[in-house]
């Protein structure tokens, strides 16, 4: 999400690198190439991915049975299965979803997998200016922003190196959520495996994947992202490791130590 808005195959893009350890066929050799080199460095990147993936399932799951009926997906990358839309609405037939990103691929592959759903739509902005997305014709033709609405940042937010751009990011999000509104956050940290994380967050850097500032301290930690929900009513468990948000009843999953991604919810009051 946090990359330049032209096509170039030639330049690795996180997207497409997700797609391709998601099993995907819409990536390219550079895309394949960088991924490779992100496995040889972290091979759990592939089971980090599932747990990305069933997180989503019930992030959008719990928001649709607590009487959401507006999401705003923002830099979800490439359509995968079970997309938001097809959570919500099953779920809740009738829930309305925007999908926001920059990347002209996934807003390509949106349009077309969205053709026939009149429920849904695709936005091409980027993130780091919330003001014009949430203002976007596109949008608002769905999107009610004086009813609650969950806003969803669950791939994004760690692309974003700058701290002060994603707390200003944040902020205006924030700011234009209605009391009842829902922000949910999934984001890579350096709690667990400093090393990989530092190593991985430059190989993505020095492949052009992610742009930005590069961070003196690696990625971020728990403690930091829990600040993002900083005026919002945490939902319970918190900002936790994702298989430890709301697991699914017998359903196993992995020891939340070996898993370097947390999630969580928050409510505006």
């Amino acid at each position: 999400m946090v990359m330049s808005g032209t096509f170039d195959p030639t330049t690795p893009n996180v997207a497409r690198m997700n797609d391709y350890l998601l099993g995907g066929k819409d990536n390219f050799a550079a895309d394949r190439e960088a991924a490779d080199e992100a496995l040889e460095l972290a091979p759990e990147l592939v089971v980090l991915m599932g747990e990305w993936r069933r997180f989503i399932r019930r992030v959008v799951r719990f928001l649709a049975q607590s009487g959401i009926r507006q999401f705003i997906d923002i830099g979800g990358g490439l359509p995968a299965q079970e997309n938001v839309h097809e959570i919500a609405q099953a779920t809740a037939p009738g829930a309305r979803v925007v999908y926001v990103d920059n990347d002209p691929l996934v807003c390509a592959h949106a349009q077309a997998l969205l053709e026939d759903n009149k429920l849904t739509a695709g936005v091409r902005a980027d993130i780091r200016e919330p003001g014009e997305i949430m203002s976007h014709p596109r949008l608002r033709a769905l999107i009610d922003i004086d009813q609650p609405v969950a806003i969803l940042l669950l791939t994004v937010l760690h692309r974003i190196t700058d701290d002060d751009v994603a707390e200003r990011v944040i902020r205006e999000l924030r700011a234009a959520m209605v009391p009842g509104s829902y922000l949910a956050i999934q984001h890579a940290v350096s709690d667990i495996c400093p090393e990989v994380t530092k190593t991985l967050a430059s190989l993505y850097q020095d492949k052009k994947a992610i742009t930005g500032p590069r961070r003196a301290k690696n990625t971020r930690t728990k403690a930091q992202v829990e600040r993002f929900f900083d005026g919002l009513e945490l939902v319970d468990p918190g900002v936790v490791y994702l298989p430890d948000w709301r697991p699914d009843p017998g359903v196993a999953s992995m020891h939340s130590e070996s898993i370097w991604l947390v999630g969580g919810v928050g409510r505006k009051s």
